[in-house]
């Protein structure tokens, strides 16, 4: 008998993608496996009108989990930065495939880099984590809420008064020419979301051997022990996506480096550590981070947001 697997995703075109691409990595790997796609509609895809803060952790993830959990779908395909790093009781990260770019990238009208952009410009972003370093190196500058999809917010970038938007490279990469982005920011100026350019491969814990085994091809050690320190962080500080907390880890030459950055949400104060490791042990690393920036006072900045 043939061995069949259904993966839930969002609806959105960036979102169908991820799935999509799991679905051809799978096949390729797996041709006796029949892969199909079901599209599940979350809280945060359901609210468009206003902003997501107050709403708890796993807007974008909840309903896609309670699928889950029911056996209504075999495996979820998230956008890693999307879950929380506390998952459902029975749920567990199958598999963490290679990472796409991590950075978040500028896309302005008119060609502009972030220092050339002029006083009082507006940019567009949901992010707290991005308005409140944008702010700090450019506290000046206008920041206002802007959802949707890259279409979306693209159109509103030509449409409105905007003068520019910011969105996550990978996203950009994946749906797109790369050329549309005027200015990639370094991740010391713009430290990223937690586990931002990953996707993570959610699996139901009672079917760990079979999955495991089915998805063991498709998992990328270095992005998985970079994910793992950020999240690490992440969770040290208590914090989610909507709090203004970035990390970043790199694996070069046998070695994991991370930064991890935590800012009032007006960007008047910001508190960044660094750190370095192993490959092999990443969620020491990302405990040593966390107690850098509690020390520095992190705890205080939290309290703020």
């Amino acid at each position: 008998m043939k061995l069949s697997l259904t993966i839930g995703t969002r609806g959105s075109q960036l979102a169908r993608w991820q799935a999509e691409f799991i679905q051809k990595q799978v096949n390729a790997h797996l041709p006796e496996v029949a892969v199909s796609l079901k599209i599940i509609k979350t809280t945060g895809d359901a609210i468009q009108n206003r902003s997501l803060r107050g709403l708890g952790k796993g807007v974008f993830t909840k309903e896609i989990e309670t699928a889950l959990l029911t056996g209504e779908i075999d495996l979820a395909v998230h956008s890693l930065k999307d879950l929380p790093t506390e998952l459902p009781d029975g749920l567990h990260i199958a598999a963490i495939p290679a990472r796409e770019d991590a950075r978040d990238a500028l896309i302005t009208c008119t060609g502009m880099t972030l220092t050339q952009l002029p006083k009082n410009a507006t940019i567009g972003t949901t992010s707290p984590r991005r308005k409140a370093q944008l702010l700090h190196a450019r506290p000046e500058l206008r920041v206002v809420d802007v959802r949707g999809n890259i279409d979306t917010r693209l159109r509103k970038l030509q449409e409105t008064h905007l003068d520019g938007i910011i969105l996550a490279a990978a996203g950009i990469k994946r749906l797109m020419k790369p050329d549309i982005i005027t200015q990639f920011f370094d991740t010391e100026t713009m430290v990223p979301a937690v586990g931002q350019g990953a996707l993570a491969i959610e699996a139901r814990a009672d079917d760990n051997t079979v999955v495991s085994e089915l998805l063991a091809p498709l998992n990328d050690a270095h992005a998985a022990a970079e994910v793992t320190a950020e999240r690490t962080v992440l969770e040290r500080l208590g914090g989610g996506c909507h709090v203004p907390i970035g990390a970043n880890a790199t694996h070069r030459n046998g070695e994991l480096s991370l930064i991890a950055a935590v800012c009032h949400p007006e960007g008047t104060s910001r508190i960044v550590e660094r750190g370095t490791g192993t490959p092999d042990n990443p969620q020491s690393l990302g405990e040593v981070v966390a107690e850098k920036l509690l020390r520095s006072g992190a705890a205080e900045l939290l309290i703020a947001n």
